[in-house]
Parts: structure tokens; sequence; C-alpha cells
């Protein structure tokens, strides 16, 4: 696998749709919010095992149809909220395909047990020591 960013923008396609918060009265008739939509199936850029990675890792944000879809209404304007759809979506899809490293597992040293075990043992008397006896 590569360790540049895949670019595959020209595969996505571009809803609008009228955004929420502020812009004052414009807000109201112009559609600023966009929406960016990826058929993951039918991309060309990756292969069948980087496919599959991704609709594992993003299958939260596939619909039913295949589609990744992801929605950005950050700025007034729809351009620089399409430029921030295209930007994130890169950066999701490209994440997705980051495999981590398998943790292995190691044991904890003699040392290590010992001083768990006299922490232990230490705890245990200060303890013991509280009690009333008679």
């Amino acid at each position: 696998m590569s360790e540049t960013m895949k670019d595959f923008s020209k595969e996505l396609s571009f809803k609008t749709s009228r955004s929420s918060g502020a812009g004052g009265q414009n807000v109201n008739k112009v559609e600023t919010a966009v929406t960016v939509l990826w058929k993951v199936a039918a991309s060309e850029f990756f292969n069948e095992e980087e496919k599959v990675l991704i609709q594992h890792k993003l299958k939260n944000r596939i619909n039913t149809e295949g589609f990744l879809f992801l929605t950005v209404s950050e700025n007034r304007t729809q351009l620089m909220n399409k430029n921030k759809a295209i930007e994130k979506i890169l950066e999701l899809v490209n994440k997705a395909l980051i495999i981590p490293k398998k943790r292995t597992a190691t044991k904890p040293s003699k040392a290590q047990k010992q001083k768990r075990l006299d922490n232990k043992k230490k705890l245990s008397d200060k303890k013991e020591n509280r009690r009333f006896k008679f």
C-alpha cells in the first residue's frame, strides 16, 4: 500500500441543500450545504481488498445503495463547503485504509511482579495495623 493519499475526487458527486444556522435571511433561499456522495463498489481507484476494508470500517456512513456520504455546512458559501467536503471524504477514506499494527503480548518481568507483590503486602500491613487488637 502506498503512503500517499489517493485522490478519487473525480468519482464524487454532489448534492446541495439549504444550510441551517448563521446566514441571516439568505439562509432561507440559498443552498450552501453540500453533500458529497461516492459509490464505493464502483470505484476504479481501489482494488477489491481496499474496497472491502473501506466498506467495513465506514459501514456507519454507507447507505443501503452503497454510497458513502458526508454533509458539510460549515461555511457560508457553496464552493467553500464543496472543497471542505472533498477534503474530509478523502481524509476519511484514506484513514480507513490504514491497517493498525498488531499488538504483541508481553509478560511482566520478575522484578515487576515482585514490586507489585511488595506493594500489596505493604498495603495489607498498613490496614492490619489500623485494627484494634485485644
